[in-house]
């Protein structure tokens, strides 16, 4: 940090693996890359290509190498796993993942659906090539998933050997965890933190009034993703009680 401020919380440093922050690349220019990551490195632990924009990319490889000298992880978004398994290309993905040198992959169904069992055998058999994300969840705002079942599926993919979980809640933030005005579901939220371990779940958070929930909820080391490029920094001030909506959170006391 630039300056020594007392009562701070114990922010935890890179390499970490709990409060880390998932920024998703939609389709920033290699410029823009650089720019972004000479500013919000610190602050970053991973970089998704979201959706299946990394089959649309000019100079993918060397944007997945730019992201790579600053030693980030990078995986592609869960839609283009599921665009590869609806082809019945799976094996594909897994050859244009070693292509790439990309080793963190995300197993997802939020747009197609894949047995629960099947899920989880994809999870298991992608552990062989790298770190694994799991993503819980619809894309579909009618399909409402109980909290019973969130819990269920989600204590099967970290069995499987997800080494995360991830809390749907597309791009906008508007299905999933959240209602469709973005409202967080707190209850769904609070149900899934008594049996599921807060440090394995990352719950996808691009609104910022969301992003305020969890760091009031769980504290500065909650595990947040989708975050914007542009917000990087302005988050990582929210975490630790320099922006106005946190400023009192951790006064006369350390967060965690």
């Amino acid at each position: 940090m630039n300056f020594n401020l007392s009562q701070m919380p114990d922010r935890n440093v890179r390499p970490r693996t709990n409060g880390i922050t998932m920024v998703m690349d939609k389709g920033l220019s290699l410029q823009e890359a650089k720019n972004f990551l000479s500013v919000s490195y610190p602050h970053i632990d991973i970089i998704k290509l979201g959706f299946g924009t990394s089959y649309v990319t000019p100079n993918l490889r060397e944007k997945l190498e730019l992201y790579r000298s600053y030693d980030l992880p990078i995986y592609f978004g869960g839609t283009l796993f599921e665009a590869f398994l609806i082809r019945n290309q799976f094996d594909d993905y897994i050859a244009v993942c070693k292509d790439f040198g990309i080793d963190y992959m995300e197993v997802s169904d939020g747009s197609i659906t894949i047995p629960h069992a099947e899920k989880c055998g994809y999870i298991e058999k992608l552990t062989k090539h790298g770190t694994v994300l799991s993503e819980v969840g619809s894309k579909d705002a009618a399909h409402i998933i109980p909290p019973y079942k969130w819990i269920e599926l989600m204590r099967a993919e970290l069995d499987a050997g997800a080494t995360y979980v991830i809390a749907e809640a597309r791009e906008a933030g508007n299905v999933g965890i959240y209602r469709g005005s973005g409202e967080v579901r707190e209850g769904l939220v609070q149900e899934i933190l008594t049996q599921i371990p807060g440090e394995k779940i990352i719950w996808e958070a691009p609104q910022k009034a969301q992003q305020l929930y969890f760091i009031e909820l769980l504290g500065c080391n909650v595990n947040l993703g989708n975050i914007a490029p542009t917000e990087v920094i302005a988050m990582e001030a929210m975490r630790i009680g320099l922006r106005g909506d946190t400023f009192e959170l951790f006064l006369n006391k350390k967060g965690s």
